[in-house]
């Protein structure tokens, strides 16, 4: 039996060219997950400096104003357009934190899903 010249030559070329929007299409999936990821790291760091921020401010309209600038410093521009931050008025001081989870590049278009962020503590009376 004889060979043909050539046989299989490029079959795994012609393999790799059928694989490659699957490979894409995983890579861009993971790349979704890795912002989502993210959007809740940053939804909690906010929260966290938002609280840290309002239990040093002693009077109502400024905890809110300190919390709220507080919690919006710490996110980067992209992410600071659909952000929302709200602190609670008086004694167990909260912070919460929503942040717009966006598709593929920050600051692009955004899936109408948010992340929630929330970061609690008491605060602390000098005398």
């Amino acid at each position: 039996m004889r060979r043909r010249p050539g046989g299989d030559r490029g079959q795994v070329s012609i393999e790799f060219l059928g694989m490659t929007p699957l490979i894409i299409l995983t890579l861009v999936l993971m790349w979704q997950c890795v912002l989502v990821g993210y959007a809740y790291t940053l939804a909690g760091n906010a929260a966290d400096e938002g609280v840290r921020a309002g239990t040093a401010a002693h009077r109502g309209g400024a905890r809110q104003a300190a919390c709220e600038a507080a919690g919006l410093k710490h996110l980067s521009g992209a992410w600071k357009g659909g952000a929302s931050v709200t602190c609670s008025p008086s004694g167990y001081v909260t912070a919460d934190v929503d942040v717009k989870v966006p598709v593929l590049f920050p600051g692009s278009i955004d899936f109408p899903v948010t992340v929630h962020g929330h970061a609690g503590a008491v605060e602390e009376v000098k005398d």
